[in-house]
């Protein structure tokens, strides 16, 4: 074996060049606001030469623009950043050219997102923003939406990696990266909202069919609707109740999945066509079958039960409405009025900040409940636990769903309060966030007591509520 020669270079890959290109320009671009014009024009070299359009270097294209010009593209942006599963063999001789594409499409669609500018924001802008957002979001194997807290549930629970190029043991967990970059997207979701002239694009009607309706959105509308009127309040409570329709029809299908209670065998199956249990009434005749005439003879048909348990149950959701708990507060009210949905499910809906306000008439309308929420000011748990505690006729035949960050004004009064809810058979269940994205903080001080209490909080995403609900109304 032969010494390299002093100072001759190792062979370098052009395609790990033309990568560490486009991610250095992803860098500057995230980073620094003056173009660096020699990382511009490699990057065009680079994309040019791989056979990509030259828009995906174009900040003001986005990411639909690209791909209803190039069709092609679509397959390659959805489910982008999701590695496949593969061989440490395989890995080695991954193809570097398919590298330097991905690398080019990744960049696109974070910038897009995460370059998101200052200044006024147009009804357009906000919508490219938000389509731009969705592509991540599918990049990433999610539905668009899901993890702004919108109108999807759940990630796929594949593992992401930034670049998709993750190797065993080291790709994280989509569910680990959820916490991180769904508050991130709704971070800049909700500024670009708020450097919107939200007030003048609702006046308009163009404009106001160009926004999409997403939680950040919302929330602005729930906190600014006493300010509007006419044309710009009606534009308000279409965007209102277009979301709400969306987040339900999936909270609806969340609950009906695991709405079935067990079967009540005391009660006689109905002997219908329908429920005839032709294999057990086979198995039961089979000893008079009669060989010579080969014919089976029935004594007894067997029929299926279908009956399930339904015990009438008394369902109280108390929310905290304060500025901090929007995302909570649009999820439970939907939420509540589904369960007020189901038979012998009695519902209550209780929302507070420093007052109180029993919203039970109108739980079946979710919409109706938002209009008449007020989003914003202190917290004053105990105002919400007069109102609560005399709604509890039957403790064990009534489950109380308190959804707060718990960073009250009262605090070992309404702990107490809560303690004596738990111990009289009540079902308590005490959640920091009812997210899509599961997240939220908890006031120490009250998980702990929880705990000991043996009622931990839940935080996470709102299917963990719904989960508890079902178990205990089944």
């Amino acid at each position: 074996m032969t010494d390299p020669t002093p100072g001759q270079d190792h062979e370098v890959d052009p395609h790990d060049n033309r990568r560490q290109v486009l991610y250095w320009r992803l860098l500057a671009r995230l980073f620094d606001h003056e173009e660096q014009p020699t990382l511009e024009s490699a990057s065009l070299a680079v994309v040019e030469d791989i056979g990509l359009p030259p828009a995906l270097l174009d900040p003001q294209a986005s990411v639909d623009s690209i791909v209803q010009r190039h069709p092609e593209l679509a397959a390659e942006f959805d489910g982008l950043m999701v590695p496949e599963p593969e061989s440490e063999s395989d890995a080695g001789v991954r193809e570097r050219a398919a590298e330097v594409r991905r690398a080019a499409l990744v960049s696109k669609v974070l910038l897009n997102v995460f370059a998101s500018g200052s200044g006024t924001v147009t009804a357009g802008q906000l919508s490219r923003w938000q389509s731009d957002a969705g592509w991540l979001e599918r990049a990433l194997g999610c539905k668009p939406g899901e993890l702004r807290g919108g109108r999807s549930g759940g990630g796929s629970g594949r593992g992401v990696s930034p670049t998709g190029t993750g190797g065993r043991g080291t790709t994280p967990d989509l569910g680990r990266l959820i916490p991180g970059i769904g508050p991130e997207l709704g971070a800049i979701e909700a500024d670009l909202v708020r450097r919107m002239h939200l007030r003048e694009v609702l006046a308009d009607p163009q404009l106001a069919a160009q926004l999409t309706p997403s939680m950040s959105l919302i929330e602005q509308l729930l906190r600014d609707k006493n300010n509007l009127s006419g044309v710009a309040l009606a534009n308000a409570k279409a965007l209102i109740r277009r979301f709400v329709d969306d987040v339900a029809d999936v909270l609806r299908t969340q609950v009906e999945k695991a709405t079935v209670g067990a079967l009540d065998r005391s009660v006689p199956p109905k002997r219908v066509f329908r429920n005839l249990d032709l294999d057990r009434t086979i198995w039961k005749n089979l000893t008079n079958w009669s060989p010579e005439e080969e014919r089976l003879y029935v004594d007894r048909l067997y029929y299926r039960h279908t009956a399930r348990r339904t015990t009438p149950q008394r369902l109280i959701v108390v929310v905290d409405q304060s500025g901090s708990m929007v995302d909570s507060m649009v999820n439970c009210t939907i939420l509540a009025s589904i369960f007020a949905g189901l038979p012998k499910v009695d519902v209550h809906l209780i929302a507070y900040d420093t007052q109180a306000l029993d919203l039970t008439p109108w739980v079946h309308d979710p919409f109706e409940t938002l209009l008449r929420t007020n989003l914003g000011g202190g917290t004053d748990g105990t105002v919400a636990m007069a109102l609560a505690q005399p709604k509890i006729a039957e403790p064990r035949n009534t489950v109380v769903v308190w959804i707060s960050d718990f960073y009250e004004w009262r605090t070992e009064q309404l702990f107490e309060s809560m303690t004596a809810i738990h111990r009289s058979g009540a079902k308590f269940i005490p959640l920091g966030s009812v997210t899509s994205a599961g997240r939220g903080s908890v006031n120490p001080w009250f998980r702990e007591r929880f705990k000991d209490l043996g009622t931990p909080v839940i935080s996470g995403h709102i299917r963990k509520l719904v989960h508890e609900l079902k178990t205990f109304l089944a």
